[in-house]
């Protein structure tokens, strides 16, 4: 077959463009540079342009895009341009590329914002929804693993509780500690400041010990082990999806829900209201440290005053929500890190996960044992 090419001549009505040989991918740099060098040749007057195609030997649809490129850049200087010449098939390929290409870009779907908001909650609420049922299946899943050690004690792995009591309650303690002591002295700071214009400041020791003892320092204390525990359970579950490893414990016909979630969880029972009574502790002596250094009350009036404020319901009802809120943390960083689906992209995307939805879950209890104990007189 011989190689493409391209010519042209000015004819006395006309001009004259022939193409022949292979115009084939296989010569399409060669056939445009070719295309380049007439397109740069022809005369600047307009008229009538004729491509003739009799001489062609083969042509694809990479040739035949090549021709249409030639056709419309004549097209666009004012030439009138007439394909003559190609046999059946030719003409036939020549005219679907044609088709094709002048084809306008389909328009964008266009949909009202009302619409796409409404779209965009109601997904997300079957996602929620789904998320939700989900959870609970692997809580009941858990629950029936748990059911099942009790029953057998000696199925309890002593070396990996306490190893990750160790992670999530002693080495959780300068963090939490820390927080809580300035919470403690914010709290203290504030409600002084306002108490102060009706001459009560002496009562901002009962405004803290209601506020440490019953919401904040439980609810810090859930929101900083979501974001501490929550998300390195997520991360060494995940990672071990990604190695394969839960797969191989399934192959040794071990339950990972047993070896892995049930360790955890059962430590982050007993760590979080350690750890919540601690901050408790710590947010109290912060705000001592205000009233004594700050306000002018000796340490003798302040333990007064705040042994008459606290109550012992106010105590039990931030260390009844601990538990809970432990139990919610380890069952979702658990259940994410089983759910990812192996990179290294995943790992970080459910662990992103799974701290907002601890975080968001422990937040919608708090708000329903608020609701709870109002209703009890607690």
């Amino acid at each position: 077959m011989e190689a493409g090419w391209l010519a042209s001549a000015q004819r006395d009505d006309h001009l004259l463009i022939e193409a022949g040989g292979g115009w084939t991918l296989a010569a399409l740099e060669q056939l445009d540079r070719a295309r380049r060098t007439v397109l740069a040749g022809i005369p600047a007057e307009r008229g009538r342009a004729r491509i003739s195609l009799g001489a062609l030997d083969a042509l694809d649809t990479a040739g035949a895009w090549l021709l249409q490129q030639l056709r419309r850049e004549l097209d666009g200087r004012g030439w009138q341009v007439e394909l003559a010449g190609a046999n059946a098939a030719h003409a036939a390929l020549l005219a679907e590329i044609g088709r094709i290409e002048a084809r306008p870009p389909p328009r964008p779907v266009e949909i009202n914002p009302f619409v796409r908001l409404t779209a965009h909650l109601g997904k997300g609420a079957i996602d929620a929804f789904d998320e939700a049922r989900a959870l609970l299946s692997f809580f009941g899943q858990t629950m029936l693993v748990l059911g099942r050690v009790l029953i057998r004690p000696r199925r309890i792995r002593l070396t990996s509780l306490t190893e990750h009591l160790e992670q999530t309650c002693i080495n959780a303690l300068p963090i939490v500690g820390l927080i809580a002591l300035l919470i403690g002295v914010v709290l203290a700071y504030q409600g002084a400041d306002q108490l102060r214009r009706f001459g009560a400041e002496i009562f901002m020791v009962n405004l803290l010990a209601i506020s440490i003892l019953r919401e904040v320092g439980v609810l810090l204390t859930a929101i900083i082990v979501a974001g501490r525990s929550g998300s390195a359970f997520t991360a060494q579950i995940g990672t071990m999806q990604v190695n394969e490893e839960i797969d191989a414990l399934r192959t040794l016909g071990l339950d990972p829900v047993e070896v892995l979630v049930l360790p955890r969880l059962l430590a982050l029972i007993i760590a979080l209201p350690l750890l919540v009574f601690f901050a408790d502790i710590l947010g109290l002596l912060g705000g001592g440290l205000v009233g004594v250094l700050l306000l002018g009350l000796s340490p003798q009036q302040f333990v007064q005053q705040l042994s008459g404020a606290i109550w012992p319901s106010a105590f039990w009802v931030g260390m009844i929500k601990a538990p809970v809120f432990a139990c919610i943390i380890g069952l979702v960083g658990c259940y994410e890190g089983l759910k990812v689906s192996g990179s290294a992209e995943s790992v970080g995307h459910q662990t992103t996960r799974a701290v907002v939805v601890a975080i968001f879950a422990v937040i919608v209890l708090d708000a329903m044992f608020s609701i709870l104990f109002s209703n009890l007189g607690m």
